[in-house]
């Protein structure tokens, strides 16, 4: 899927996804965009908590394109 969008996925995409997997496991919902960047600070530090950070990962929304690499469904409110 990154392949066809143009990302070539490298180990800070890995967090990320890895996060998302970890969230989903415990709680059963895929996080919002703020839970997200929570849960980024608090495990791997406020640099890569932003909103900036995210979509530089992540250019087509960090929550959609995150979530649906790491094979989880869309989050609630996420259009």
């Amino acid at each position: 899927m990154a392949r066809q969008d143009g990302v070539d996925l490298e180990a800070a995409h890995c967090e990320v996804i890895l996060l998302l997997r970890n969230y989903y496991l415990e709680y059963r919902i895929a996080p919002a965009l703020r839970v997200l960047k929570r849960k980024l600070g608090e495990r791997l530090g406020p640099e890569k908590a932003s909103t900036r950070y995210l979509y530089e990962l992540f250019p087509f929304g960090p929550s959609k394109q995150a979530c649906r690499y790491a094979g989880l469904p869309r989050p609630t409110g996420c259009v």
